[in-house]
């Protein structure tokens, strides 16, 4: 810890900003320091921990003080690490947290994950050496090949001339931006036309279209998203709006609930649907609405709020049995479970990873250990071994 200054976050001059991960906890060596729960941030010069509610406590540590970098994998009650293994402190530096250290190296905990990437930047920071390299000025708009920032000082009519080409060149990119958003916006109500028209077609069957021609274009429909997408001007408004915007979610969300194991997120289905929509989006009250009228139709999903205040779609087929069965399978073939690890073995959202583990605690068939290292569930060898 005698390699850290106490510092601050400005950036110095060509110094640029990577990335930055919360709870953050620093070693001296294999000693604990009261240094935890803060923020690290990469520059290209430094790296930077930070107190992560308060600003009272900043610290810095130069990466050419850096000599290589070593990974320490997760395991029980253990959070991932990073070892940055340091050369000597430079003389005369500034003061820091210790004026001496019996290790010559740190160690990083996260708490809260993000080690692959935030040592992916470290290493980049660490191969570009910027602070090797002697920061050059822009030259200011204008000026003439070879100029640098710094060499003269232009009064207020070059100032005002500099300020007038900055806003010419933004007006020309928002020009740009515009006839860019305008091209793409018709194109896309070319595809629309299109689809219309390949669904008049195959109702009509005009051009003779065979059967299997027809299942052929349906099936490409379905790839591009819906065809003819319930609107209020073509449906009105009001309830008769939202029972027919509910059929159509249904139709359209049946088999990829199905295929998520029976459940969805509000806000993977708001992404899905609009996607699907094309130019048509709906707000998140409309999709609310025409969801809590899913059982009034006794279509094949429901809306279900979970104790948590989560909200999913659920398909009616949905067995809770099957899922507190599986889920405590799951937990017990790999001895314990965070909702993240439940996530990646079944492919499920963090959230909806989160709420099955909730639900098999609720009936008894896992237990909880909620740590300084997070929540983590157990099998729960009380009911499952006596």
């Amino acid at each position: 810890m005698n390699r850290f200054q106490w510092g601050d976050t400005n950036l110095s001059l060509g110094e640029d900003s990577l990335t930055n991960q919360t709870g953050i906890a620093l070693y001296d060596g294999e000693s604990k320091t009261n240094f935890e729960g803060g923020v690290a941030n990469i520059t290209s010069h430094r790296l930077v921990w930070k107190e992560q509610y308060g600003r009272t406590t900043c610290l810095s540590l130069p990466l050419s003080l850096v000599q290589r970098l070593e990974e320490q994998a997760s395991g029980f009650a253990k959070s991932a690490k990073i070892v940055v293994h340091l050369s000597s402190p430079v003389s005369g530096q500034q003061a820091g947290p210790a004026s001496s250290s019996k290790y010559d190296y740190i160690r990083l905990s996260f708490r809260d994950g993000g080690q692959q990437e935030f040592l992916r930047y470290l290493v980049q920071a660490l191969r570009e050496k910027k602070w090797e390299k002697k920061y050059v000025p822009p030259a200011p708009p204008g000026a003439p090949p070879g100029a640098v920032a710094g060499r003269h000082r232009p009064g207020i009519v070059g100032i005002e001339r500099s300020i007038q080409q900055k806003q010419q060149q933004t007006d020309t990119s928002i020009d740009q931006s515009f006839q860019d958003l305008k091209k793409l916006m018709e194109k896309a109500q070319e595809m629309v036309s299109l689809s219309k028209s390949i669904v008049t077609k195959i109702r009509d069957k005009q051009g003779e279209i065979t059967e299997d021609e027809t299942i052929k274009f349906k099936s490409y429909l379905l790839s591009m998203g819906i065809p003819n997408p319930v609107t209020k001007e073509t449906h009105g408004t009001g309830d008769k709006y939202y029972r027919e915007l509910a059929k159509e979610l249904a139709s359209v969300l049946e088999k990829p609930i199905k295929d998520c194991g029976g459940m969805m997120t509000m806000t993977d289905v708001y992404c899905r649907v609009n996607r699907a929509r094309g130019m048509e989006l709906i707000s998140p009250e409309d999709l609310l609405n025409a969801c809590e009228t899913f059982e009034e139709l006794r279509l094949p999903i429901k809306l279900r709020r979970f104790e948590s205040g989560v909200m999913v779609l659920q398909s009616s087929t949905h067995s809770e049995e099957e899922v507190i069965k599986k889920t405590t399978e799951v937990v017990e073939s790999k001895g314990s479970l965070t909702a993240e690890e439940l996530a990646q073995n079944i492919g499920l959202s963090v959230i909806l990873a989160k709420e099955r583990l909730l639900l098999t605690e609720r009936v008894g068939g896992v237990c909880r250990d909620d740590s300084e290292e997070g929540l983590r569930f157990y099998p729960n060898l009380l009911l499952t071994k006596t």
